[in-house]
């Protein structure tokens, strides 16, 4: 039977041998990131590098294990969920503490929530379900739903668009004060320079053994500097030098150069997840479903992939959304609709679609190096299509901040890990910047999250995948592997998509 997390096949949580039972604290890590985060309000943001970073100064009230089975994190235990799948009765953990002492209770887990349903992408995307949520007492909540809801919880869980608990009295958006209940707080953020991390002593575990996000969270560091370095090759030097303890996103033809490091060794997660180009369905020329199929007809995904990760050992060719090792995986839309590569059949789409050589705007960035690379052979394809073709090329902070206006763009290139859960990828929600919403769409989707039966959802699963196929809101260009850099002194980082730093120590 497949398990609903191919992680466990080698993508993981890895659950490696923890033999930190002696660790004495102390140390100071430097982790290179793709950049500098946009934002540090987790909320706020889908982007990648700001869970990274906030995933140690914020929590949720769940997490996910290293199975990917959601687990409890500020709550004390998994949801009481009544019989009609309606109400769900949250216990939370008693003595928290947030960073200015403050003790954490149901107001602030209220206040919290309700900020997430008005600003976080996920939030809205579950509003729509919520009829209330409101205080039972000082250390109990009660969400209340319309109907049920299957991915309220995993929705709870993730660590962007997350829903972070922060105190009831700093809920200002934008987010003044970066006050969380998480290990680590911030002491002090230079832009372009740093991020400062620094052990919150009145941080209070889970008890029992670490698992996955989950689990217990040892603070063996003083202290955690993120440190932006955009250029990828810039990032394999330093890896390669040890002048990191951590380097994230690493070019995958590198592999070789970062295993004959004596400093650092590369970390793979395979399969990652996949490459995405995502339309602007409400503004510009790609509001026209014809000329997105058009482009979607023109590219070659093999070619692309090639160019962006070079061996085949580092990428598949998949236009399923999940490969075949995930419980969600089907192929349904898939035929006819993936790696077409024919331009001039789409040239011939365009003509009938209206199209009079408007430019089509591609955003794009090189701190994720085959985000660009892709982007080059799309163009090509895509001008052979009869397209006029405006590639922009810009950081990764200004590129989460471009696509949030629909002036602006028509085609934004990003990534996702293969989620544990599908209403998790942020395209499925109307108010993540592409902003699918058709007819097709809330039918499939609303039939998706509203069924609790996991078999049924599986199966109802299909139906979302042809919507995108049939809409295409978004185009995936295939499976591709992740390739990462540690530093030989570094132990207790288990591999992971967003990679964590509780738990982890420097060898003496």
């Amino acid at each position: 039977m497949k398990t609903l997390v191919a992680f466990l096949l080698g993508t993981a949580l890895v659950a490696l041998p923890t033999t930190m039972m002696a660790q004495e604290k102390g140390g100071v890590i430097n982790v290179a990131t793709i950049g500098e985060p946009p934002t540090l309000d987790p909320m706020s943001s889908t982007a990648d590098l700001v869970g990274i970073v906030t995933q140690h100064i914020f929590e949720t009230l769940y997490t996910f294990d290293k199975t990917w089975n959601v687990t409890p994190l500020l709550a004390e235990s998994l949801p009481e969920i009544s019989a009609d799948g309606k109400t769900y009765t949250i216990k939370l953990r008693t003595g928290i503490k947030f960073h200015d002492n403050s003790d954490m209770t149901s107001e602030d887990v209220v206040a919290s929530l309700t900020r997430w349903t008005k600003i976080a992408s996920r939030g809205k995307q579950a509003v729509g379900f919520i009829e209330a949520v409101a205080a039972v007492d000082p250390a109990t909540i009660k969400i209340t739903l319309k109907q049920p809801y299957a991915p309220l919880t995993s929705l709870l869980a993730f660590n962007n668009s997350a829903a972070i608990i922060i105190p009831s009295e700093k809920q200002d958006e934008p987010m003044k004060d970066f006050i969380g209940t998480g290990p680590y707080m911030l002491k002090e953020r230079k832009a372009d320079q740093y991020i400062q991390l620094v052990r919150f002593d009145g941080y209070k575990s889970r008890d029992g053994e670490s698992d996955g996000y989950g689990g217990a969270r040892h603070q063996y560091l003083d202290e955690i500097r993120f440190v932006p370095v955009p250029d990828p090759n810039t990032r394999v030097e330093a890896a390669v030098s040890g002048q990191y303890d951590y380097v994230d996103s690493i070019p995958v033809e590198s592999f070789d150069k970062l295993k004959a490091s004596t400093a650092s060794q590369p970390i793979i997660l395979k399969p990652f997840g996949y490459p995405v180009f995502v339309f602007n369905t409400k503004e510009g020329i790609a509001k026209n479903i014809e000329v997105r199929k058009a482009i979607r007809q023109a590219l070659s995904m093999e070619d692309m992939m090639a160019a962006a990760f070079g061996s085949a050992d580092f990428y598949t060719l998949d236009g399923d959304i999940y490969p075949e090792a995930y419980s969600w995986h089907t192929d349904a839309g898939v035929e006819g609709n993936y790696n077409v590569a024919k331009p001039e059949e789409a040239a011939e789409a365009l003509k009938k679609a209206g199209y009079n050589g408007e430019p089509l705007r591609i955003l794009t960035s090189r701190q994720y190096e085959f985000h660009y690379k892709m982007a080059q052979v799309a163009v090509e394809y895509l001008k052979l299509a009869g397209f006029t073709v405006d590639m922009q090329v810009v950081d990764w902070a200004t590129l989460t901040q471009r696509r949030a206006d629909p002036k602006l763009w028509d085609i934004y290139i990003t990534h996702s890990p293969f989620l544990p859960e599908p209403a998790l990828i942020g395209s499925l929600s109307t108010s993540s910047p592409g902003w699918w919403d058709t007819p097709a769409r809330k039918a499939a989707v609303d039939a998706f999250t509203s069924e609790v039966d996991p078999a049924k959802r599986v199966e109802l699963w299909a139906n979302v995948q042809k919507a995108i196929y049939d809409d295409a809101p978004f185009m995936k260009i295939g499976d591709f592997n992740a390739v990462s850099a540690e530093s030989t002194k570094l132990e207790g980082v288990d591999p992971a998509p967003w990679p964590y730093f509780w738990n982890a120590s420097i060898k003496k």
